[in-house]
C-alpha cells in the first residue's frame, strides 16, 4: 500500500479539496513570530525524532513552536498523526489512522525524562475508529510517565469521546492526570461550519462530568476567536464553562493554515483580548490566558503552578 504524502496539501486534507479557496489574510504585527533557530530547538527536535514521536506543535503549525522547543517544551500528540475528523480550522491530517502503537506510551515517557519536563501536555488525534476513542491508550501514557518521572505533572488534552461509552472518560480520569483539558474551540453557532463532527453541549457535558467523577481535578478548556463569532457569544461560552465548573480558560487568535481552511474573519486586537481576560476573571475562572498567541499548551507548566496557587488562595479565602 502506498503511504500518503502528508506534506502534500491534497493528500493531507482530502476532505477539503472540494472547498473553494479562501484568501489567507496578512497577519498584523502583533501575530508575527521569528523562525526557530536556537540550539535548544534543535535539541528538542532530535529527542522527539529519536523517539519517533509526533507533536501537535508541528502538526497543527503552532506559531509558538520556536519559543517552546527552545526551552525543551513540546506537546506530545499520541495515537498517530492522522485524525478521523475533518474540522475546518485544523491542520492535522485527516483520514483512516494506523493501528495503535503499543510501545508509544513508553517512548513518550522516555522523551519526557530526556527533556527534563516538570510539566507535560499530552494530546491526541480523534480516533472515532476505536471503541473507546483511545481512552485506554491515553491512560497507559499517563501511567508510563508516572512510572518514569513521578514528579512530572501531567496535562491531557483529550478528544470528545462522542461515539464512546461513558466508561471511556472514566478510564482517563481514573488514571489521574493533574489537568484534564478539552477544548470547546468556538461558539456553538459556528459548530456546523468550524467543528462539524463535534457537538457543543456534548463537549461541555464532558468537562462537567470530569468534575463529577473527581471534584479535585483541574479542568481546562479553550476557544479561538476571529472565526466570525461576536462578543456576546464568547461571553456566553464563558458562562457555560463556569456552569460546568471549568477552572482554566484559554482564548487565542485563530490562524488559517491554508486557503482550504475556514477563513479568518478578523484579527482580534491585544486590547480586545485583555477585555476578554478581565471579563473571564470576573466570572470566576481560577486561571485565564487570553492573548493572540495563546494556545492550549502555551506556557502550560507556568500556568499550572499559578492555577494550583490560585486554588489554594481561594480555599483559604473561602475557609
Amino acid at each position: 500500500m502506498t503511504r500518503r504524502d502528508l506534506n502534500n496539501r491534497a493528500e493531507r486534507h482530502p476532505e477539503k479539496q472540494k472547498r473553494g479557496d479562501a484568501p489567507v489574510l496578512r497577519k498584523p504585527n502583533w501575530i508575527r513570530v521569528k523562525a526557530p533557530t536556537s540550539q535548544g530547538y534543535r535539541d528538542t527536535a532530535k529527542i522527539l525524532r529519536d523517539n519517533n514521536l509526533v507533536t501537535v506543535c508541528q502538526e497543527a503549525g503552532c506559531p509558538n513552536v520556536g519559543e517552546c522547543w527552545s526551552q525543551g517544551h513540546a506537546t506530545m500528540m499520541i495515537m498517530g498523526e492522522i485524525c478521523t475528523r475533518g474540522c475546518a480550522f485544523c491542520n492535522v491530517a485527516t483520514g483512516k489512522p494506523d493501528a495503535l502503537d503499543a510501545f508509544e506510551p513508553g517512548r513518550v515517557a522516555v522523551a519526557v525524562e530526556k527533556l527534563g519536563l516538570n510539566h507535560v501536555v499530552i494530546t491526541s488525534v480523534d480516533r472515532d475508529d476505536l471503541k473507546d476513542g483511545g481512552a485506554e491508550h491515553i491512560a497507559q501514557t499517563i501511567r508510563a510517565i508516572r512510572r518514569k518521572t513521578p514528579a512530572t505533572t501531567i496535562e491531557v488534552l483529550t478528544p470528545d469521546f462522542l461515539k464512546c461509552p461513558d466508561s471511556a472518560l472514566e478510564t482517563v480520569v481514573t488514571a489521574r492526570p493533574d489537568v484534564f483539558n478539552h477544548n470547546l474551540e468556538t461558539v456553538p453557532g459556528l459548530y456546523p461550519q468550524v467543528r462539524p463532527g463535534a457537538r457543543y453541549f456534548h463537549s461541555l457535558r464532558l468537562l462537567q462530568r470530569v468534575k463529577e467523577l473527581d471534584p479535585t481535578m483541574f479542568t481546562k478548556s479553550g476557544i479561538m476567536v476571529g472565526l466570525g463569532e461576536d462578543r456576546q457569544a464568547v461571553h456566553q461560552v464563558m458562562d457555560d464553562m463556569r456552569a460546568a465548573d471549568v477552572d482554566f480558560l484559554t482564548i487565542g487568535q485563530y490562524l488559517q493554515p491554508t486557503p482550504k481552511h475556514h477563513p479568518v474573519a478578523a484579527f482580534i486586537t491585544p486590547e480586545a483580548f485583555a477585555t476578554y481576560e478581565k471579563a473571564a476573571r470576573g466570572k470566576g475562572f481560577l486561571m485565564v490566558s487570553a492573548t493572540p498567541l495563546t494556545r492550549s499548551s502555551y506556557h502550560a507548566g507556568e500556568d499550572f503552578a499559578q492555577l494550583r496557587a490560585a486554588r489554594l488562595a481561594k480555599l483559604a479565602e473561602d475557609g
